[in-house]
């Protein structure tokens, strides 16, 4: 059995101050949620003040991204080693950053080697945008991904890593992809690809996460899903009881 994840990406939101408000005002309720695990990736300034509040709690923290080299004159970018001591997840490929920053498969890849390289697990993020979709060639974007994004990058144990499927067109614009519909590309499209890489035992290990739109009144439809073992939250992160309740609706 694959442990549920229910992961908030607060993306560029939120100062350290209102980052400790929002972290004490969500963690009486997640505390109480059993059985799942809970991650919360705040922005850079926040780890810190974030770790410190977690320390001695059963959630989990994250980065929202990271640069593949240890060190150098890279102005602006942060490194693994840098995120270590703080964290124990980063979100790499997200489809904004491949967007907005130009991020390729290629330098995912070097992210996503890094990341294992430094014992962080990365959540690789994939999923076809409006016109893809419409032209039925999802299978195809997400194939060039996965394996684009994952060569070379060798794992042994399925823990160690973790797949979002976020259909592009469903990111923050309120429109989600149907539960059936999610669970049918993640079961015939992402795991298959995966266990094709990495074998059946690990592949079979390997969380696959849904993004897109997912609130506390939605999450339910898709934890009932065979092959979604958790979600990627965006806005509805910002919010602790919308948070609480969908980490509560992983639980059922």
């Amino acid at each position: 059995m694959r442990t549920p994840l229910v992961a908030g990406n607060w993306k560029l939101n939120k100062t350290e101050s209102e980052a400790i408000e929002l972290i004490n005002a969500m963690m009486p309720g997640l505390e109480k949620v059993g059985g799942v695990e809970k991650l919360i990736c705040p922005p850079f300034i926040a780890l810190s003040s974030a770790a410190r509040l977690l320390n001695a709690s059963s959630i989990k923290l994250g980065a929202q991204n990271m640069f593949y080299e240890t060190e150098g004159a890279y102005t602006g970018e942060i490194s693994p080693t840098m995120l270590k001591d703080l964290c124990e997840y980063v979100i790499l490929g997200h489809s904004e950053r491949r967007e907005y920053f130009g991020e390729s498969n290629q330098i995912v890849n070097k992210k996503i080697k890094a990341a294992l390289a430094h014992d962080l697990i990365p959540i690789l993020c994939v999923g076809e945008n409006l016109a893809d979709n419409e032209a039925g060639k999802a299978a195809d974007v997400i194939s060039t991904q996965l394996r684009a994004s994952l060569v070379g990058a060798n794992i042994f144990d399925g823990s160690k890593l973790v797949v979002a499927y976020e259909p592009i067109w469903a990111i923050g614009t309120g429109r989600s992809a149907t539960a059936e519909g999610a669970n049918r590309v993640i079961r015939n499209v992402v795991r298959p690809i995966l266990s094709g890489i990495y074998g059946a035992h690990v592949g079979n290990k390997i969380r696959i996460l849904y993004g897109g739109s997912v609130k506390a009144n939605n999450a339910k439809e898709y934890f009932g899903m065979s092959d979604i073992d958790g979600a990627l939250v965006g806005g509805a992160s910002l919010k602790a009881e919308e948070f609480v309740g969908i980490a509560e609706a992983a639980q059922k």
